[in-house]
């Protein structure tokens, strides 16, 4: 119900705006990640690690096209992830001016041990709707992006 204020304006129910609705999941999701996953690894340092497991060797630039990251959050993310030991640059044997990244074998386990904590996380964040509903979320979260993002 919507307050009548005397200048005739009426407060919006921010429950029907989905940048509201979007934030606040996104701080659930972030106190779900503290708990399930992880107090030292953050979810962009994750995606970070994640992309390199699947593809290793990437550039930086490409590694931050991969998980939608800018430069210089990227650039962040390398850092701290090098200064963890978890992954090194190397200069390209084929480009000497590109810089590959890669993970150390300690990136690697740390990558496996937190793959299966991401998925007990999205259980916890999802749990509440049936599979068929998750498939409509991740669908339109999908379609949101994609018609969002700047290319």
């Amino acid at each position: 119900m919507k307050n009548e204020r005397r200048d005739g304006q009426q407060a919006d129910d921010l429950m029907q705006h989905p940048g509201h609705l979007l934030r606040r999941a996104v701080q659930v999701m972030n106190l779900l990640w503290d708990e399930e996953v992880s107090h030292t690894i953050t979810s962009p340092q994750f995606a970070a690690l994640n992309a390199l497991y699947a593809e290793p060797n990437l550039d930086q630039r490409t590694l931050g096209q991969r998980i939608s990251l800018d430069r210089s959050t990227m650039a962040e993310v390398v850092s701290r992830l090098c200064d963890r030991g978890l992954i090194r640059s190397e200069r390209d044997r084929r480009d000497g001016r590109r810089k590959t990244i890669t993970l150390t074998t300690r990136g690697l386990h740390a990558v496996q041990h937190l793959i299966p904590r991401t998925h007990a996380m999205t259980d916890r964040l999802v749990g509440p709707l049936q599979a068929n509903e998750r498939d409509d979320l991740l669908r339109l979260l999908s379609q949101v992006v994609r018609a969002n993002e700047r290319r």
